[in-house]
């Protein structure tokens, strides 16, 4: 049997996401955490293996509702922010509309449900082009428009008169992806829902020492959740990852003072960095650092022979690495090899 001739025109195109597991000494490649929080495991082994866990997962709803000030029917859980993008698509359809360089999975999910992606470039200071956003939404009017801010791989927040101009023409729903909002200077934008009845938002556990939980979080209007909620798979959050999360919520001045660890690490790195002749910095309002060298893919080659693994973003822009800030050792070392290298 010839399996691509069964397969859907739209799939036959896509490759599979690439996350592969590659030895190294310190890996600062996927914008986890360096930090675990063990002690919020106690008593997982109570939990009843036997049973599905809660469908609505309502303590965690309710933990997030008092963290971000909302009502907990605001709030809709998905296994990752990757689940909720799939369920926001699936739900409003496409065009699907996105700044780029960003996070790969807006287009790839849009493209493997079949829907039109509209892909509109960043300016130089990789902000958002407003010629060519509102441009882009004027011709081909989308329903989804996603902004990540602190944005991925760039690390910088877009201008928030930009936003609120994209949110203002905007006939559909603009959804603003705030993983790395723990790690920027700005308050977020989270409050405009109360204004905008357009506009929603994604949070995730997964930057800030969660990774493995895999629970991501919609924000948004009543009617749009339960409008999502038509799709969502029951049971998608398990019973360990809402016992875990729940708990982060519940204890969150623990994981905010190692949001402030990194924030510090990731400034002296960014100052390091930039006392490096050959290398060009991009400052960062999240946690990871994009630069510029010259022959960044043997540059990534060569560090990770040193035992070091870091992100070659060369693909979306010319000759860059994307580095997730980790412990101050982990930063030196890194730092060290890197120096080798160059």
């Amino acid at each position: 049997m010839d399996i691509e001739k069964l397969l859907r025109k739209n799939i036959r195109k896509l490759s599979g996401y690439a996350a592969k597991e590659i030895p190294c000494k310190v890996k600062l490649d996927a914008n986890e955490s360096p930090y675990s929080f063990p002690s919020l495991l106690e008593d997982i082994a109570e939990i009843e293996t036997n049973r599905y866990p809660d469908p609505e997962a309502s303590e965690l709803k309710r933990a997030a509702a008092r963290r971000w000030r909302v009502s907990h029917k605001n709030i809709l859980l998905g296994n990752g922010s990757d689940e909720i993008i799939y369920y926001l698509i699936t739900t409003f359809g496409g065009p699907v509309m996105y700044p780029t360089p960003t996070f790969s999975m807006y287009g790839i999910i849009a493209k493997a449900l079949g829907e039109k992606t509209i892909e509109v470039s960043l300016d130089r200071d990789f902000d958002l082009s407003m010629d060519r956003m509102t441009g882009a939404i004027k011709k081909e009017r989308p329903k989804l428009i996603f902004l990540s801010s602190p944005n991925n791989p760039t690390g910088n927040c877009f201008s928030s008169d930009r936003m609120l101009g994209l949110i203002n023409q905007s006939k559909g729903l603009v959804v603003i992806d705030e993983a790395y909002h723990p790690f920027s200077s700005r308050k977020g934008m989270l409050p405009l829902m109360n204004d905008y009845d357009n506009v929603i938002f994604m949070r995730t556990l997964s930057k800030i020492g969660f990774a493995a939980l895999r629970v991501g979080f919609l924000i948004a209007p009543e009617e749009v959740v339960e409008a999502v909620n038509r799709v969502r798979l029951p049971f998608n959050v398990n019973a360990i990852s809402q016992r875990v999360a729940t708990r982060a919520l519940k204890n969150y001045r623990e994981i905010e003072k190692t949001v402030r660890l990194i924030c510090k690490e990731r400034d002296r790195l960014y100052r390091e960095l930039s006392r490096i002749g050959t290398v060009r910095v991009f400052p960062s309002e999240a946690n990871f650092i994009l630069f510029q060298v010259s022959d960044a893919p043997g540059v990534h080659k060569r560090l990770l022979g040193k035992g070091v693994l870091i992100r070659d973003m060369s693909a979306q822009i010319k000759d860059t690495l994307r580095v997730t800030v980790g412990t101050p050792e982990e930063n030196d070392f890194f730092l060290e090899k890197l120096k080798e290298v160059l």
